[in-house]
């Protein structure tokens, strides 16, 4: 039986989830996690009920007011709706952990939003399907998930089908999940510079990833960017999206301190 029957708002970019597989699924993945649940675009609550019987802190955040309203008076007193915008929402300092279907339209600012973000542990996500391969770094990593790489992991569950979902969008979906590392492997105060001198990897220009890094940190010596890949176990002709977390980490901490 479908689990919510009323539709979403165009305009808000809802599209609620429908299927009872993929919500057990969903769930099923956070009850692997401790502590208190925030969960993203509440909705009719599909995911909402079924996570009340984790017997965790829960907080729901709905944009509509309408089901924010409908679904306070469908939950237990210790359940708390929230009526707001999650990018508007500031999320606890404290330990947590997220869980929501986000709204197409939004992913990128959703997840922007969502890794600035502290306190929480695991997110555990419905995205389109598409997004959540690039997260996960299948086929290559993207910009974005270099960048943050170094205090998250990301990892890709299964695909969702468009069926799934009432009203049913364009795409699939895929449900994934981002963990924060417990030790990150580029501290914290360097997380300006790192991200800078990904960007500039990923966009710059010249022929093999030496070239390229040679002009990301032009004071390093070519040698000395060539005997770091080695050892970094980097060919030469890999492109920047094919390198991994470590490698990524040790390329920096080589352009900013020397050798590895």
């Amino acid at each position: 039986m479908p689990t919510s029957s009323r539709p979403g708002r165009h305009e808000l970019g809802q599209n609620f989830l429908y299927d009872p597989s993929v919500i057990r699924s969903v769930v099923g993945l956070v009850a692997e996690t401790a502590g208190p649940i925030i969960e993203i675009g509440a909705g009719d609550g599909a995911l909402t009920l079924p996570l009340q019987r984790l017997g965790r802190p829960l907080t729901g955040v709905e944009i509509d007011d309408r089901h924010a309203a409908r679904l306070a008076r469908r939950t237990h007193p210790s359940t708390a709706i929230v009526h707001a915008d999650f990018l508007r929402y500031t999320v606890p300092a404290t330990p947590h952990v997220l869980v929501g279907n986000l709204p197409f339209h939004q992913t990128t600012a959703m997840l922007r939003h969502i890794l600035g973000a502290p306190g929480w542990t695991e997110a555990v996500l419905l995205v389109q399907w598409e997004v959540a391969r690039r997260r996960a770094g299948v086929g290559g990593a993207t910009l974005m998930t270099a960048q943050w790489w170094p205090w998250f992991a990301f990892g890709l569950v299964q695909r969702v089908p468009a069926t799934a979902f009432r009203p049913r969008p364009g795409v699939d979906a895929g449900l994934m999940t981002m963990t924060r590392r417990l030790h990150p492997l580029i501290d914290h105060g360097d997380r300006k510079r790192y991200q800078d001198f990904v960007q500039r990897v990923f966009t710059g220009a010249g022929r093999g990833l030496p070239h390229i890094v040679s002009g990301a940190a032009p004071h390093l010596p070519r040698r000395q960017i060539q005997c770091t890949l080695g050892k970094l176990g980097i060919t030469p002709t890999a492109l920047p999206k094919s390198l991994t977390a470590e490698q990524w980490a040790g390329l920096f901490r080589s352009a900013r301190c020397g050798p590895v």
